[in-house]
């Protein structure tokens, strides 16, 4: 053997055991976050062999995430395909009754505009064509049963929606045009609301339209819906996603309608009819003084299905399933009355006996099946949708196959199908399969934890569960920082899932223990359990808090003098009053949170909210929640504590206006406390823009690890 052929095998052998090893997984990075693709809105087809649903990419470069419509086989029998070819931000698509077409919504004639495609063959995208040209844009589209037309909802100045379509329209587009280009950007007011969330109204009203569809061509719009009233709910608490439908005999639509007035304090949302020719609108739920929203129809046509509230002005009230005659005549019973959760949305299986209900559980999005006849307001949990946290539920005619979304602490959403059939052993069950498989590759390349689930004594000996994730690399001989993290609403709960906001796992990959605690006023633990936060922002929500970090203390793991606190909305709330009451965290990060319920009463835009939650408007008789749990007013403790702080907050947060990170950051600067304001201009409630949210990131765990050292010692 020659030296060469010596030498080579040397070396061939020293490599292989390396050729043959996989890269281990890695801790989560910041970029990772921008790298995942974001699946939503699945929809199965009739027949049930596909799913179409969206994708979004986030372009980093052009600080944008682009989105686009996938078509996948049921049965994972082919590879999902692009629907229509290059992205013009696609989404939400509807399948034709009869199967032949998709609706979509897309921009790519400049605004938002309904398209219609056809299902692409052997791989190869299939045609589409435009179907409106609304100067004011078009979205939330929606199919009569016969196929034969199309409703959709566009923002109007309700002065023109009487006219004929072609001039209203010309009148629309003639004062929008104005308006851009008038030097002058004055704004003036005359009534609530002028602003939802983190843009303005400008007098302009959501009106429901309808367009007749013949040989593949669309008629000019019909707005059914003239007149000074909102038919589209104006605040995504009272939405369901679908908030209108046809008739069963496609002669009306059947919607969510805003309050007629006093939209900025009521909750009197209510189901209303009008005829698709155009017509009077008729009050299907006016004995309900709450809030109803979201219609669906059995599809036997029998029944209308929809979700109510009991009590007036609280938002987080109780969902329950109603169910009332098709033809609105009747008295509306409670498919849900004895379930303790509310009812976020809900599908109809064929047989228009069962409706799979989607709702919160002790942490966790499930489904559960009501059942229309000898019902007794009970529900049973799904036994294929109880796992992690599950959405988008869609059935096929047959009721044998759906679809639906998964996601899960450790996973971003996928789009998973279930067929109904026998297994190996001669069951009949459900055999469910990721058919999206988005974000395999990445997902294989990362070391992500599982979390952990806990339950601590509250206050008052109450239960109350905790998430606890441990970083990569964890050994429990060491002690690590923790990262204590308070969710918003306050009626919202960390869950089994997965945000591309405040992710769990990109903390812990920091080098951090996370605790995701669900205090008083957490969803999924009984209503009971939601009620008790109003009015007691400060008081047994924030004592539950104080358990679970006191049970997280008492761990061995668990290093007590590097511990941090986070938390946006009233979860910035809490960290505010955090700051105001314990010197137990070495640093506190609080983005878009309330430190004076006074001025936050004053410059908020759902009014609603802080009279439910603080007992009335702060000028009247029960000021008790102002006085008692408002950060300002111990404003005093910060020079006592001095915890450093970090204040995020945004110019257009509507629903948290900026004066209260403004108002927050001055007193901490007066009293001599080390703090750091960060303001995105551009950007409301949530930092949405990748750019920005990149920023975001960095800069929080720059100041975090500042604080708090990451890593186990």
């Amino acid at each position: 053997m020659n030296r060469f052929v010596g030498c080579f095998l040397c070396l061939f052998f020293t490599l292989q055991p390396v050729l043959g090893q996989q890269a281990q997984p890695r801790p989560m990075q910041i970029d990772d976050l921008f790298s995942f693709k974001r699946v939503a809105d699945p929809q199965i087809s009739p027949n049930g062999k596909w799913v179409v649903y969206g994708l979004g990419v986030v372009d980093m470069e052009a600080n944008k995430i682009n989105r686009s419509l996938w078509i996948a086989a049921a049965d994972r029998s082919s590879p999902p395909v692009q629907l229509v070819g290059a992205s013009k931000g696609d989404r939400r698509p509807r399948w034709s009754p009869d199967g032949s077409s998709i609706l979509f919504e897309a921009t790519r004639s400049g605004t938002s505009q309904l398209w219609l495609a056809t299902p692409p063959e052997k791989g190869t995208p299939g045609g589409f064509q435009q179907l409106t040209t609304i100067s004011t844009g078009a979205s939330g589209a929606v199919w009569s049963r016969d196929g034969k037309h199309i409703a959709f909802v566009s923002g109007v100045w309700p002065e023109y929606s009487a006219k004929p379509f072609a001039e209203s329209d010309a009148l629309n587009k003639k004062r929008e045009d104005e308006q851009e280009k008038n030097p002058v950007k004055a704004k003036v007011f005359t009534k609530l609301f002028f602003r939802h969330w983190d843009e303005y109204v400008n007098d302009k009203r959501q009106h429901l339209f309808v367009i007749d569809l013949e040989a593949g061509k669309a008629s000019d719009p019909r707005d059914v819906t003239p007149g000074d009233r909102d038919a589209f709910p104006t605040s995504s608490t009272f939405s369901t996603g679908d908030d209108f439908t046809f008739s069963p005999d496609s002669k009306y639509l059947v919607f969510t309608a805003v309050p007629e007035k006093n939209e900025a304090w009521s909750t009197n949302y209510d189901i209303c009819r009008v005829p698709i020719a155009g017509g009077k609108v008729e009050n299907l739920t006016a004995e309900n003084k709450a809030a109803d929203s979201g219609p669906q129809f059995s599809p036997d046509g029998k029944w209308l299905a929809y979700r109510a509230q009991r009590k007036p002005g609280f938002e987080a009230d109780r969902w329950e399933l109603m169910l009332l005659p098709a033809d609105g005549v009747g008295i509306p019973w409670s498919l849900t009355s004895q379930f303790d959760s509310q009812v976020d949305g809900f599908t109809w299986m064929p047989d228009s006996d069962m409706i799979y209900v989607n709702a919160e559980e002790k942490g966790r999005s499930c489904y559960f099946a009501a059942k229309v006849k000898d019902n007794d307001g009970t529900v049973q949990k799904s036994g294929f949708l109880n796992q992690h946290g599950n959405h988008d539920l869609t059935v096929s005619r047959d009721g044998n196959t759906v679809a639906f979304t998964r996601v899960a602490m450790h996973q971003p959403a996928e789009v998973m199908s279930a067929t109904w059939g026998k297994g190996a052993d001669g069951k009949e069950s459900w055999t469910v399969r990721n058919i999206s498989k988005a974000n395999e590759k990445l997902l294989a390349q990362l070391d992500l934890s599982r979390p952990e689930s806990v339950t601590v004594t509250g206050a008052g000996g109450t239960p109350v569960q905790m998430w606890i994730l441990k970083p990569p690399g964890f050994d429990e001989k060491k002690k690590w920082p923790l990262a204590f993290l308070v969710h918003g609403g306050p009626q919202g709960a960390w869950e089994d899932g997965w945000s591309f906001r405040w992710n769990p796992q990109l903390w812990a990959a920091q080098g951090y223990v996370v605790a995701l605690p669900n205090p008083r006023g957490s969803t999924g633990f009984g209503q009971k359990f939601v009620d008790e936060i109003s009015a007691d922002w400060g008081g047994k929500c924030y004592e539950d808090l104080m358990a679970c970090l006191a049970h997280l203390e008492k761990q061995p793991w668990i290093d007590s003098e590097r511990m941090g606190a986070a938390g946006a909305s009233f979860g910035g709330y809490m960290i505010n009053w955090f700051a105001v009451n314990t010197p137990k965290f070495k640093t506190l990060i609080t983005h878009c949170g309330v430190w004076n319920f006074d001025s936050m009463y004053a410059t908020t835009e759902e009014l609603w909210f802080d009279e439910w939650e603080h007992g009335g408007p702060p000028w009247g008789k029960v000021r008790d929640s102002y006085e008692k749990h408002s950060p300002h007013r111990r404003a005093a403790n910060l020079s006592k504590f001095k915890t450093p702080m970090l204040i995020i907050h945004n110019d257009l947060d509507f629903r948290v206006p900026v004066s209260e990170g403004i108002q927050l950051f001055t007193t901490l600067q007066r009293q001599g406390v080390p703090s750091r304001f960060i303001n995105f201009p551009d950007e409301g409630h949530w930092v949405l823009k990748p750019r920005n949210s990149q920023f975001w990131h960095r800069e929080v765990f720059a100041w975090l690890k500042k604080h708090v050292p990451p890593g186990g010692k």
